[in-house]
């Protein structure tokens, strides 16, 4: 899989705003991909990591629906640390990346949209392996 961390984008997510309070809504003109699974991480300890792996086919958008939290993404070469605090944007993450999750602030709710439902064989959670696999795909 060719994509590269500069593949990596932040998205603007539409907000309706008005004085009874503020609207984001995401549809199939926000993000790239049929949404087919949607979850959400929250009461992470603010020393736990999520993540660590990378999907052979599946896209991500995540969102911090409330505070803080990085996310570190890596195409075997490359590096970079996002970090998500705003929910009126998302990252989407394509396939051939590798992600994890850290820093979490206290009370933190990482909203994830996904572009297939959940299927192990499409994860690859070894390092080294997603090395290999990149250097070969």
């Amino acid at each position: 899989m060719k994509t590269s961390i500069h593949d990596i984008k932040i998205l603007d997510i539409p907000i309706v705003k008005e004085r009874r309070g503020n609207l984001a809504v995401i549809e199939k003109e926000v993000i790239p991909f049929e949404i087919k699974r949607v979850y959400y991480l929250f009461d992470v300890p603010s020393k736990s990591k999520r993540g660590g792996h990378a999907h052979k086919a599946l896209s991500q958008f995540l969102i911090a629906l409330s505070g803080s939290f990085d996310v570190v993404l890596k195409d075997g070469e490359d590096v970079v640390v996002e970090t998500l605090n705003d929910p009126s944007k998302g990252l989407l993450i394509l396939p051939g990346i590798w992600r994890e999750l850290e820093n979490f602030s206290s009370g933190a709710v990482c909203l994830v949209v996904a572009s297939d439902v959940y299927f192990e064989a499409d994860y690859i959670r070894d390092f080294i392996t997603f090395k290999k696999w990149k250097s070969t795909s």
